[in-house]
């Protein structure tokens, strides 16, 4: 299919140039560290941010402990739903890597082969992004500014265009806005069942060293003047 940029004159190839150009001008340590956080570090963060979020909610606990959960396990579920999704889309595209059509880039990953629209990358952490911040405001700008630096890294990084990285932003986005309701309503219910569970409910709630879930409500004891006044009444 039609390849989305051809010639210098592109906005989308010049800011490449652009972007790619600061990874000639950089020391050799600080392009291997960005190599290192553009391919594999900002996704670990990401999924340890998810697993932050989670541990803070199921510590907090409360009535909305099990929504809360569920819209965190909608997270990474999405994010596998939107790389599904691209598989077509870069099929139907066929758009080269810019390093196959565009000489003098700094490309410091090697072996990609595969094609450039859009961007797994981009659109893995933004799903992830986006998916905590339905969940959780607070984690959620935090991981939607993970995955912008992870959008830029792709783009330093030689392998892919600006616009692969915007395609991925809005298709891990339109993923996770688009089929959360549906998903909620199947996963709230399914976590609500888990809460219940004596063996499993420290998923979504964490227990106290009495083995009682933290928040939930506990029956009062009746003390022996009250026990004492109830058998007379009766």
């Amino acid at each position: 299919m039609a390849v989305l940029a051809e010639s210098g004159s592109n906005p989308d190839v010049e800011l490449l140039y652009d972007i790619n150009g600061l990874a000639k001008d950089a020391p050799h340590w600080f392009d291997r560290v960005m190599e290192f956080v553009g391919e594999y570090g900002l996704l670990l963060a990401l999924v340890l941010l998810v697993l932050w979020c989670w541990w803070s909610v199921r510590r907090r606990g409360g009535e909305d402990a099990a929504s809360s959960v569920a819209a965190l396990l909608w997270a990474p579920l999405a994010a596998g739903i939107a790389l599904a999704v691209n598989i077509p889309i870069r099929g139907f595209v066929e758009r080269p890597r810019p390093f196959v059509e565009h000489q003098g880039l700094d490309v410091l990953v090697s072996g990609k082969t595969d094609f450039s629209f859009v961007s797994d990358h981009a659109t893995l952490t933004m799903a992830l992004g986006v998916g905590l911040f339905v969940a959780n405001r607070r984690f959620g700008i935090a991981g939607i500014g993970l995955a912008l630096l992870e959008g830029f890294c792709r783009v330093y990084m030689g392998v892919h265009y600006p616009t692969d990285v915007v395609g991925g932003f809005a298709l891990g986005t339109a993923v996770v806005l688009l089929l959360s309701p549906p998903a909620m309503a199947l996963l709230t219910p399914l976590l609500r069942a888990v809460e219940r569970s004596p063996r499993a409910g420290w998923v979504v709630r964490k227990r106290s060293a009495s083995g009682a879930r933290e928040g939930a409500l506990l029956p009062t004891a009746r003390t022996p003047v009250e026990s004492e006044e109830r058998d007379l009444a009766a």
